[in-house]
């Protein structure tokens, strides 16, 4: 598959990412992200919310010096940002930092204190959408880690499709890999991992929204606990 051409319009960005996910539901994780690097080279990036870095370092496999893009919110867990900093330490890509427009202090003297606990999801807007938005203007694809087998939310979701929403080309390399997949991964490579996933926590969100999960609960349910929000609006 050749590189896509400056100034291709949505509608063939759409076709090239619907096609390729059909001819590539069976291929691994590193052809996947090949097609992407050679696809769209330095106009594809890494997302990670640095619960682990399994598709980072899948990609800097692919290409050295990948970039990976990180949102920080000012809410996340202390551990989090060390996993930030740790992968940018030993990992061959380069981290690159989101933030909001404005800090906590500035959105709890426009909006309130505990924004969060009010409206969750115009504090995901603002701290997350927003912000992702802005900062993949300059990508044509991103990678995400999102799996299938995390909730029933995520259970059709394709190793290449079309960001609507981003008009992009969204990549999810490990769509099709299990919970057991990624803790091979981990093991075999030696791959960064939160802390937190640890001590209970099976996904690593903003603090005030993150709890651990119970025993027979699925991997997100510890996200927006006891509401019917499920995801932040990065993914849906």
């Amino acid at each position: 598959m050749t590189a896509v051409q400056e100034g291709s319009t949505a509608e063939e960005l759409k076709a090239l990412a619907e096609q390729a996910g059909r001819d590539l539901e069976d291929a691994s994780a590193l052809e996947i992200l090949r097609w992407a690097v050679d696809t769209f080279g330095a106009r594809f990036c890494v997302t990670s919310s640095m619960e682990d870095a399994v598709v980072a370092h899948l990609a800097s496999r692919v290409v050295k010096g990948v970039d990976v893009v990180f949102l920080d919110t000012g809410y996340h867990f202390p551990e989090t940002i060390g996993t930030r900093d740790a992968v940018e330490a030993v990992m061959d890509v380069n981290v690159i930092t989101l933030t909001p427009r404005q800090t906590v202090a500035e959105q709890d003297a426009e909006y309130g204190p505990e924004l969060h606990d009010r409206d969750p999801d115009l504090c995901c807007k603002l701290r997350k959408v927003r912000p992702l938005e802005e900062g993949l203007e300059g990508y044509l694809a991103w990678a995400t880690g999102l799996r299938r087998d995390e909730s029933p939310t995520r259970a059709n979701t394709p190793v290449v499709g079309w960001d609507e929403k981003r008009r992009k080309v969204k990549i999810s390399p490990i769509a099709r890999w299990t919970q057991d997949d990624v803790d091979a991964y981990v093991t075999e490579h030696g791959v960064l991992t939160n802390p937190l996933l640890m001590d209970g926590y099976a996904s690593v969100g903003c603090a005030p929204c993150t709890r651990r999960v119970l025993e027979g609960e699925d991997a997100r349910a510890g996200r927006w606990a006891g509401r019917a929000k499920t995801e932040c609006g990065l993914h849906g």
